[in-house]
């Protein structure tokens, strides 16, 4: 009996290069209802299942379908909920997309919007192109068709992020099994949809979740090597999406895609990269991708083979990707020629696209205005990973006013990040309201100088509630009620990356993606270093500020770390050094003026290493205190 699938068909075809990757909770919780009927893929975050219920019962009235709600005294109500709404965001999106294929092809019509919206070196519209050029009526007609024939919506994939994986309880305060937890249950939701997509896991390896993947058939390869529901594997190095594509491979799990973020250039959570830089990540993955491939498809068919399933005849499509702080044309299609990655990820400048995005009109205006100086890499997660922010988002502001009243802290109302139990039995989490109160009643005891007690204080305060109010902007925006029919008071968080300081407009889908093929400019004019560059730059800041925070009495471990830190950073410069003269699509002036910029950056790490030399000495040990 042949065992062996022939067919390797995992995934749709790209009709663009670029996808909308996930933004906060709420800020693309519909984008593929705006998006996917013009072949544009997105991400819709399920983590947050209140708001995908409210998001649920919104999109039902307006279309007038039948709601009916799931509730929180449901059985499995997180798993169902987000299966019920990803169900029918798949109906609106198919509905609307045989609409956009339906259409006739005529100025302004939503067809011929499907394929202007494609790059200029796209062969369906090169086809387009020919069809709009051709005169006897009937062949354009023949034309026509054809196109039609080849037309597909944007994919509608989701994201967990694998850290957010809070144990549920009854009501009896026992906790559940561990399939109801926050991560497994949101897996669920995915699963049991029909959704035909893919689901991206970010922040690292949840062991428990990726064997919890091997439950539901959708992922493995059907009679004719389909997979239905596909994996994407968010990383921030090689080494990482070899670790993970190798401990799903030994289930039998085939990676299609690893996107690869920049660590410190991009929106919402940083995981930081210890230095090591985009460029030689790329470039790595470059080198190694037949070998990672090759690895993987070894260890996914001993794996399927152990469970009597189909093995692949050769390896299925794994698509290489890459986002964080793109910013140009020729910044995207550089990444595409040079390290030949199969798309790019574009997220920030999304956010000043209403047909795209869920921003409020309050927050939209804010992020128009803002400046370099106005998003700031922060420490408000209560995950305690470094998180961008607006510093005059509505959310901080809130804050800020409460802080004024001594009444920090939110009211927690949903409790997605609880993790703390330092005061409590059960989890809360740092951001609430009650951890705050018993965390400054301990300050209070400790009989700190008033300098101190200030600094210890604000440390407390500065956690912000991202998981209530990064939904904001969509309820606002809909118009949302709570069940008696009150619109309540919202306040919307937002986390854009650094790029949002050179997009200055609210711009339209047409736009935005014409910006990014080249067809348009829509920076600000505001002095915008290169993606690598600023990259670097924020490397080079968050390096500095570690450093001196340890200066005093570092141990043996950050000593190691910082080393490695400068080390990769180096190794990066000198990298990027040989890198930028390659990229002949710039002018001589961009390539001169982005070197001087590299080596001006050199000069100030190694300035600093020189006032730091007993932390970098290869002899440390006289500094040392205890770890």
């Amino acid at each position: 009996m042949n065992n062996t699938t022939t067919n390797t068909n995992c995934k749709p075809g790209n009709i663009h290069s670029v996808h909308i990757p996930v933004m906060g909770t709420g800020f693309s919780i519909d984008t593929p209802i705006k998006v996917a009927k013009y072949g544009i893929s997105s991400v819709i975050s399920i983590v947050d299942d209140c708001l995908i219920e409210d998001m649920r019962k919104y999109h039902s009235d307006l279309r007038g379908k039948d709601y009916t709600p799931i509730t929180n005294e449901d059985e499995d109500h997180r798993a169902r909920r987000i299966t019920a709404y990803l169900n029918l965001v798949d109906d609106i999106v198919q509905d609307e997309f045989a609409k956009v294929r339906s259409s006739q092809f005529e100025p302004g019509s939503e067809i011929t919007k499907y394929f202007e919206l494609l790059a200029e070196d796209s062969p369906l519209k090169a086809q387009y192109n020919t069809m709009l050029a051709e005169t006897d009526p009937a062949r354009k007609k023949e034309l026509q068709e054809n196109l039609r024939a080849q037309m597909k919506a944007g994919s509608i994939d989701v994201n967990i992020m694998t850290k957010l994986d809070r144990p549920n309880y009854a009501k009896d305060k026992t906790e559940l099994p561990s399939e109801y937890s926050d991560a497994l249950a949101a897996l669920r939701g995915y699963a049991q949809s029909k959704l035909n997509s893919a689901i991206v896991f970010s922040a690292g390896i949840n062991r428990r979740l990726y064997s919890y993947i091997e439950k539901f058939k959708d992922f493995y390869a059907d009679a004719t090597g389909t997979i239905k529901k596909r994996i994407i594997l968010k990383v921030s190095d090689y080494r990482s999406s070899f670790v993970q594509g190798c401990f799903l491979a030994k289930k039998g799990l085939w990676v299609s895609e690893y996107r690869i973020e920049s660590g410190l250039n991009c929106g919402g959570h940083a995981f930081v990269s210890d230095g090591y830089l985009l460029g030689p990540i790329l470039e790595e993955f470059k080198k190694k991708k037949n070998e990672l491939i090759a690895t993987i498809l070894k260890l996914c068919n001993e794996a399927l083979n152990a469970k009597n399933l189909k093995t692949f005849a050769e390896a299925p499509a794994a698509r290489i990707t890459t986002q964080g702080g793109i910013g140009t044309a020729r910044e995207n299609r550089f990444l595409l020629e040079f390290y030949q990655v199969d798309g790019t990820g574009w997220a920030t400048p999304f956010l000043l696209c209403p047909e795209a995005t869920n921003v409020d009109q309050v927050t939209l205006q804010k992020l128009c205005a803002a400046t370099e100086n106005d998003i700031e890499l922060s420490e408000v997660s209560p995950l305690g990973v470094p998180f961008h922010n607006l510093k005059e988002s509505p959310s901080e502001l809130e804050k800020r006013r409460k802080i004024e009243l001594s009444r920090p802290g939110s009211a927690c109302p949903k409790g997605y990040l609880v993790s703390n139990r330092e005061f409590t039995e059960l989890p809360i989490c740092t951001a609430s309201r009650q951890y705050q109160k018993l965390k400054l009643d301990q300050l209070q005891t400790l009989e700190l100088n008033p300098q101190t007690f200030k600094e210890r204080a604000a440390q407390i305060v500065r956690k912000s509630c991202i998981c209530n109010d990064l939904a904001g902007s969509p309820l606002i925006n809909h118009h949302v009620v709570t069940k008696n029919g009150i619109e309540p008071k919202r306040f919307t968080a937002i986390c854009p990356g650094p790029n949002i300081a050179y997009f200055s407009r609210i711009v339209s889908l047409s736009e935005m993606i014409g910006h990014i093929y080249g067809r348009i400019n829509l920076l600000n004019g505001v002095a915008r270093p290169n993606m690598f560059i600023k990259e670097l730059q924020l490397n080079v800041e968050y390096f500095v500020k570690e450093v001196k925070k340890i200066a005093p009495a570092p141990n043996q471990k950050q000593i190691e770390y910082v080393n490695e830190f400068k080390k990769n950073l180096l190794e990066g410069i000198e990298y990027y050094r040989e890198l930028f003269p390659k990229m002949i699509e710039e002018t001589e002036e961009y390539r001169t003026r982005t070197l001087a910029q590299l080596q001006e950056f050199k000069e100030r790490l190694e300035s600093f290493i020189a006032e730091h030399a007993a932390i970098f000495s290869t002899a440390p040990a006289r500094h040392l205190v205890a770890a």
